[in-house]
């Protein structure tokens, strides 16, 4: 089945482009070569193969970028009626971008999103990727989601948000986020998060690299993303590889509307050169990813080992005071040698979930004997729980203070955004991280 990627911003064109390029990468000489390539790709008239994608975008810049690189790697190329720029950008305003821009140009995109669906023998869903930080990703992108729940209300949506660094890219950023994230909740089958900060991180302690650039930042999301999306064996797919990767996804993870936040980290990551002198097992990898999940740990390096799941009453936490992570929902995807041996018990452990959940519904499995972008063993981990509560509230918190002192409410009031728009997605939002802070574990 296959999927239709929009990309919409500067964000979003990018990373996508990082995605595919992964995608087609790795999907190379291996048996599910067929299988990844029907999902993101098809071939023209000219046998050439051409990506499953709608590129969105308010100014021409990354958007021309973007159908150039494609075309000069000679691998793949986008399609030469899938894209859609104009010559003034959303000025990082969320109202800009949902209330003008998104509403002006509704027709061009659905069309294009239409030709695109209509290329698909199957449909697997839609997968909407964007930045929340300024205001054609944010704004455009979740005027774009509700026209294609509108269009395709049976179909799955899941989206990609990007969040910006938490010391700041653009002044309003906190605005354009809460908004975003608010319609999306009711928009969005699930939603899947990648925070700037995180990837830098992953970046400079573990690739080692000095010189940190957007691009590197995201070439480590697209890797954890490809893991994730590339075919996989599940439970019930009885030796074919995965027919609705988006469709399984939220099966497996979004099992509650109130809960659709999704976190991720992959395990291991080092730099290209390294890769040959490394050798990893299932029981030490599963062991590393097993604690970076409970002590919310976003990669290997810096693991708190002191947090253990709650054996009483209370939440569990250690002597750096970091929390124990209760989920709702896991996801644990293996590629590589030897993967049928992987014990993976640990993740079925009732404590690390809800009391409301059994361990045997929260916890689902794929596997792949095929390895992923060079790495021999690899292991992604997608969770629903509560490892994006802490950024969500620092977001929250920090557009409030704004909001309450009325910083830069004009600028938005004056594309039709009101006061009360702003409080219905507070409102929203604190509600889904009370829901998320109040979740405890089966053994608390």
């Amino acid at each position: 089945m296959s999927v239709v990627t929009v990309q919409l911003g500067q964000c979003g064109n990018q990373v996508a482009h990082e995605l595919l390029d992964v995608v087609w990468s790795d999907a190379q000489k291996k048996p599910s070569r067929a299988a990844s390539c029907e999902r993101f790709f098809h071939h023209n008239t000219h046998g050439e193969l051409v990506a499953r994608a709608v590129l969105i975008d308010m100014e021409p810049k990354v958007i021309n970028q973007s159908l150039s690189r494609a075309a000069k790697c000679g691998r793949w190329r986008y399609g030469e009626d899938s894209h859609f720029s104009q010559k003034q950008g959303s000025g990082n305003n969320w109202a800009n971008g949902y209330c003008v821009h998104g509403p002006r140009h509704r027709d061009v995109v659905e069309e294009l999103v239409r030709r695109e669906v209509e290329r698909c023998d199957r449909l697997a869903g839609l997968l909407a990727m964007m930045s929340v930080a300024g205001g054609t990703g944010s704004g455009v992108g979740a005027y774009v989601t509700q026209c294609l729940r509108d269009i395709y209300p049976t179909s799955f949506i899941l989206n990609h948000l990007t969040w910006p660094y938490r010391t700041g890219e653009v002044i309003v950023q906190n605005y354009n986020s809460v908004l975003t994230l608010a319609h999306l909740y009711q928009l969005s089958d699930a939603i899947l998060v990648h925070e700037n900060d995180t990837a830098h991180r992953i970046c400079s302690q573990l690739l080692n690299i000095k010189h940190i650039s957007f691009s590197d930042v995201n070439k480590v999301i697209a890797h954890q993303l490809g893991s994730v999306l590339q075919p996989a064996l599940t439970a019930d797919s009885h030796g074919v590889y995965s027919r609705n990767p988006l469709g399984e996804l939220v099966s497996a993870l979004a099992c509650h509307p109130e809960y659709k936040l999704l976190s991720m980290c992959t395990i291991p990551q080092m730099p290209s050169s390294s890769i040959a002198y490394s050798t990893f097992s299932w029981p030490g990898l599963l062991k590393h990813l097993r604690q970076m999940l409970i002590s919310n740990s976003k990669m290997e390096e810096g693991i708190d080992w002191q947090v253990r799941p709650p054996a009483g009453s209370g939440r569990s936490t250690s002597l750096t005071g970091s929390s124990f992570n209760t989920s709702l929902a896991n996801l644990l995807i293996l590629r590589g040698k030897d993967v049928y041996s992987a014990e993976t018990g640990g993740f079925e452990d009732p404590a690390l979930y809800t009391s409301w959940l059994s361990s045997k519904e929260a916890f689902s499995l794929w596997k792949s004997p095929v390895s992923f972008n060079k790495y021999e063993k690899s292991a992604t981990l997608v969770s629903n729980s509560q490892a994006l509560l802490s950024p969500l509230n620092d977001m929250v918190g920090k557009a409030w203070n704004m909001f309450a002192s009325r910083a830069y409410i004009h600028q938005y009031m004056k594309y039709g955004i009101s006061e009360e728009d702003f409080l219905d997605s507070f409102t929203s939002l604190e509600q889904n991280s009370w829901n998320s802070s109040t979740l405890t574990s089966a053994a608390a």
